[in-house]
């Protein structure tokens, strides 16, 4: 077992294998790209797949992390309002609500200042990719009924 004193020269090569997460996301993005490469060049078939594929893999894990979030969700609501009904604590609905409108406000704000970049570029990639788009939206479908 390594010492808890460490010395500079085992700091600076422990130093050496930290690796920093632009690294990791550069060796993941080269990853995909040698997997999947540019994919509207390929075959139909193959665009069907891949889109099919991760469609499904989307679908099934919203599902499946939706479902848990609901019930934390409604669970924790219902545990307060019972909390509430027997007297544990004292909800100010109307601050509640003041502030939950405050949040939504700056949160559209946030979402319309950045949604048109990012529609400029769903609609683009859907004009030029048909088949996988339409795959994808099949398998979202599929794994949201698994």
């Amino acid at each position: 077992m390594a010492s808890p004193v460490v010395r500079k020269s085992n700091k600076e090569e422990v130093n050496k294998e930290i690796v920093s997460m632009d690294e990791v996301a550069k060796d993941a993005k080269n990853f995909l790209e040698r997997i999947l490469g540019d994919i509207s060049k390929t075959s139909a078939t193959k665009q069907l797949v891949i889109g099919s594929l991760s469609g499904w893999t989307t679908g099934f894990v919203t599902m499946k992390v939706g479902k848990m979030a609901a019930v934390a969700i409604g669970g924790g609501i219902l545990i307060l309002q019972v909390a509430n009904h027997k007297g544990y604590i004292a909800i100010d609905w109307d601050k509640v609500t003041k502030k939950a409108d405050k949040v939504s406000d700056k949160l559209e704000e946030a979402v319309t200042g950045e949604a048109p970049k990012l529609m400029d570029k769903v609609r683009t990639f859907t004009r030029e990719n048909p088949f996988i788009v339409t795959a994808f939206i099949g398998g979202f479908f599929i794994g949201l009924s698994c």
